[in-house]
């Protein structure tokens, strides 16, 4: 007779998954992902034009809100895409050191991936799917793959 496998006993529980439809948790989330968005994107040193493709293509005025309001509710769709941009900011950090880290964005870069463009405009042409090709990659290389 065989045993069942199970995992093993652990005094840690799984985090719950994070709702992004329900309201709740998009109103706890959004003004730390707010801010969190505009210190990457001065840091990346990247463009008004390009920080609001990068949020899927938002009104200029929404943007300006955004700066001068950090406090304010996002859509699921947003609150992801920054939810990427932090993973992949992070783990710039991690692999670079701070100056390479806030560069990266903006070099050419030869990985097949890019194509000599820049992972910006990568992101910015590709949609979520870049975010997570990016991120994806970023993770790979800092488990040494």
């Amino acid at each position: 007779m065989s045993v069942p496998l199970r995992y093993p006993a652990t005094r840690h529980d799984p985090a719950p998954l994070i709702d992004l439809s329900r309201r709740a948790e998009r109103e706890r989330l959004s003004p730390a992902a707010v801010r969190g968005f505009l210190n990457i994107i001065a840091r990346w040193r990247v463009r008004d034009e390009d920080a609001r493709q990068l949020l899927g293509g938002i009104a200029s005025s929404t943007l300006h809100l955004m700066k001068n309001d950090p406090d304010r509710l996002l859509d699921e769709d947003k609150l992801r895409r920054i939810s990427y941009l932090i993973g992949i900011f992070k783990a710039l950090n991690i692999l670079y050191g701070e100056s390479l880290a806030d560069r990266w964005m903006q070099m050419p870069n030869k990985n097949r991936m890019f194509a000599g463009s820049t992972p910006l405009a990568y992101l910015i042409s590709g949609g979520l799917p870049a975010f997570d090709a990016v991120r994806r990659l970023l993770d790979a290389r800092r488990g040494g793959l």
